[in-house]
Parts: structure tokens; C-alpha cells; sequence
């Protein structure tokens, strides 16, 4: 098979939740721990910091990885989901898994893992921790997947956990309170190991120290930390809600032991030097066009804010989401002077446009329905003078269709 074939029968033949939702998501970890055993426990060969929460996982597992690189360990990042190549979600010092590598997995091992029935998720993983074990990286950064308890990359025994943030999402697996949810991300805490929390409230906070006390881990708060020494260097993500990352990261920078000079280089190059995209990225000055993969009520209690900040005469959404978020959340908080192109991802998932049309206009949104991503956007450009705003977003796939279109127009 080619490349692109081997990853049409990963999308075809395993349930990917990054498609199809609910049926892509499977609970418990037993076909993860057969997987592990067959590779031979591959994750066991290096050291790993494990990155959980709601919203901010990716932006803080590239920085932490730049930071490490900066240091001049050999790096793993896994993370999900990709926004164009499937190869972006395990990189090695930046880099993607090589295309051959891809191959030979699939058809090396799929009589093994055929009849599994594993998700995409479980044996992207597999792949993941096989590859970094045979590349013999110091340290892997690994994100994880949905929830944390039951997530299949809790099988590590990392050096150091991180939990971002705790907000309402994916309610449907990991329960429908602050409390439920921050209980299934406390999952990844572990016998003795460091966990650092990036912010909490009062309905968080006693799940993490029960949790923490239980397991006999260190528990460091980022929002009690004092980071003032790091005050005013150059962070290479600009979005608002990266400050709150910042103080996580810095926390979780201290607990590893990583130079000042490596955290100031990291945070300055954390895109050049992991790949990262999508998060308040410029595509455009005149006009300037932004896009950023922030899709709950969380993130754009940030994005709302930072939107309504930009100086230009007219704002121009490109806007859709997906239908298992607080679409009535999000909703509230966008700009009511803002010229609306409602359009949907090329995902199962996706909530058409004419419906988002329909519920834009309930909350006063006014705009035109596009059957895709780019459409919206060249209509977006089209009607765009050079002193206007475009912001491209409200779900990571309609950042995916615009930057993969983006890369086919100039390819």
C-alpha cells in the first residue's frame, strides 16, 4: 500500500473518533495493554511527561517538548489530532514519523491487531510509543486523548503529569460537573510522581488533592506558583488564554529541571521547533487573518475576548462547530458586529451550516451558509478590505480544512 492508502485503512477499518464521534471512543484500557505487550512494553524504555486537561494540552506538551529539545535531549511528542497530515500527531525533535514507517506498521502488524478491533486512537498509540521506543528518544511528551482515567495513553508511568484546566466537554463520556470530569482527568496522577495543576476552582481543587494524597504524588499549583522571574520574554503563542498555559508550562519546566535558557528558547520557537499550528496563527496581514483551533465554551471565553480587542473595520467569521459541544455557550460570547460565513468541516460530525445558520441567528449573528471551509473563506477574502479582520475557527476541523486547502492551493 502507499501512504495514502495505509491511511485510508487506518480511517476506514478502526473507529476514529476524530470522524465519526461516539462509536470511535472506546472505554478501558484492555486492548491498549495487548497492544503494549505484543510491542514488547515500548513505553518502559524512555521517560515521559503526561499532559491532560480540557483545553491548552497541545499548546503545553509543544512547549514543554521545545523546551526539552533546547536542552539537547531527543524528543517525542504525541499528540492529537492532526490538523493535515495523520504524521503530525508523533514527531521526533519536530519532525514527523517518516511516511515508510506508517507503511510497514500497518502491514507488518495488522494480522495481529485485525482481530482486536482496536480504535484508531489505541493503535495510534501503539504506533506512537513503538516508534519513539526504536528511535530511542530521552523523553516523550504525550498528550492525552480524551478524559484520563480510561484513556489509552495512561499506561505510562510518567516522570511528571500535568493537568491544564478542568471545563464542561465531552460531557457524554467524562460526566456532566466540573467535579465529574476533573475526577477522570485526575486519572493520570500517579504513585509519587509530580503532578502539576494549571487552574483550578473550588470545585476542582479538592478532587486533585484527594487524588493527589491518595496516590502520594507532590501536587504544585501553577496559580499559587510565582513565576515573576520569566516576566515580559517573547512567547511565540500569542493567544490570550496562553497566559494561563505560560504559568503551567513554567511550573512544569521547574519540575524537570530544564535551564532558563532552554525555557526562554523554547518559548520564543515553539512552533519552528515542534510543527506546532493553529493556535491564534497568522495567515494574513492585509487584510490580517487569524485561525485557532479553540472549540468549547472554555476556549472561547479567551478567543471572545481577544477577537473583540483587534482594531478593524469590519470582523468577518468563518465560523462552524461540531456537534457534541455547548454550541448555546459559544454562541452567547461571539461578536454581535460581526459578518457571519457559517460553514462545516468535512467531518460526520460536523453541525451543518444552515443549522448554525439558523442557531447564529438567535443570538442575533447574522451571515451566509457555505457548504465547506473554503468556500466560506474565499468568499470571507473576497468581500475583505485591506483594514478587515478575518478569523477563521470554533472547531480544530475547520482549522484542519482551511490549512490542508491552504497547502493544496500552493502545491
Amino acid at each position: 500500500m502507499t501512504y495514502e492508502e495505509t491511511v485510508k485503512y487506518l480511517y476506514d477499518s478502526v473507529p476514529m473518533f476524530q470522524n465519526v464521534g461516539a462509536a470511535g471512543y472506546k472505554e478501558g484500557l484492555q486492548n491498549t495493554m495487548t497492544l503494549d505487550e505484543h510491542f514488547g512494553h515500548p513505553h518502559r524504555t524512555f521517560r515521559t511527561i503526561h499532559v491532560g486537561g480540557t483545553n491548552g494540552k497541545g499548546s503545553c506538551s509543544h512547549t514543554i517538548a521545545a523546551m526539552l529539545q533546547s536542552e539537547g535531549y531527543k524528543v517525542g511528542l504525541y499528540t492529537s489530532p492532526h490538523l493535515v497530515d495523520f504524521r503530525e500527531r508523533i514527531r521526533i525533535n519536530g519532525e514527523c514519523i517518516g511516511k515508510q514507517y506508517v507503511i510497514d506498521f500497518v502491514e507488518n502488524e495488522r494480522s495481529f491487531f485485525e482481530p482486536l478491533h482496536p480504535s484508531f486512537f489505541e493503535l495510534t498509540t501503539a504506533l506512537a510509543f513503538k516508534y519513539f521506543a526504536e528511535q530511542k528518544v530521552d523523553y516523550a511528551v504525550i498528550e492525552v486523548g480524551l478524559g484520563g482515567r480510561l484513556d489509552c495513553t495512561n499506561i505510562i508511568n510518567p516522570v511528571l503529569s500535568v493537568i491544564t484546566n478542568i471545563s464542561l466537554d465531552h460531557t457524554q463520556f467524562l460526566g456532566d460537573t466540573l467535579a465529574k470530569i476533573a475526577t477522570e482527568k485526575a486519572g493520570i496522577i500517579k504513585h509519587a510522581v509530580p503532578v502539576v495543576i494549571g487552574e483550578t476552582n473550588e470545585e476542582t481543587k479538592p478532587v486533585f488533592v484527594a487524588a493527589a494524597e491518595k496516590n502520594n504524588a507532590p501536587i504544585i499549583f501553577a496559580d499559587n506558583e510565582n513565576t515573576d522571574e520569566y516576566d515580559g520574554i517573547e512567547f511565540e503563542l500569542k493567544g490570550n488564554y496562553q497566559q494561563k498555559n505560560r504559568s503551567t508550562i513554567l511550573c512544569a519546566a521547574r519540575q524537570l529541571g530544564i535551564s532558563r535558557e532552554s525555557i526562554i528558547k523554547g518559548m520564543a520557537t515553539v512552533c519552528e521547533a515542534t510543527g506546532l499550528t493553529g493556535r491564534w496563527q497568522t495567515l494574513g496581514t492585509q487584510p490580517l487573518v487569524i485561525c485557532d483551533t479553540g472549540h468549547n465554551a472554555g476556549g472561547w471565553q479567551y478567543l471572545a475576548e481577544q477577537i473583540s480587542q483587534v482594531e478593524c473595520d469590519t470582523c468577518r467569521m468563518v465560523f462552524g462547530m461540531v456537534d457534541d459541544k455547548d454550541m448555546d455557550a459559544v454562541m452567547a460570547m461571539l461578536p454581535k458586529n460581526a459578518t457571519y460565513y457559517w460553514t462545516q468541516a468535512e467531518t460526520k460530525r460536523a453541525v451543518s451550516s444552515t443549522v448554525i445558520m439558523a442557531k447564529g441567528k438567535e443570538y442575533g449573528l447574522n451571515g451566509t451558509p457555505y457548504p465547506d471551509v473554503i468556500s466560506a473563506y474565499r468568499a470571507a477574502l473576497t468581500d475583505a478590505a485591506s483594514a478587515d479582520f478575518v478569523f477563521v475557527g470554533g472547531s480544530s476541523y475547520v482549522v484542519a480544512d482551511l490549512l490542508t486547502g491552504i497547502i493544496q492551493k500552493t502545491t
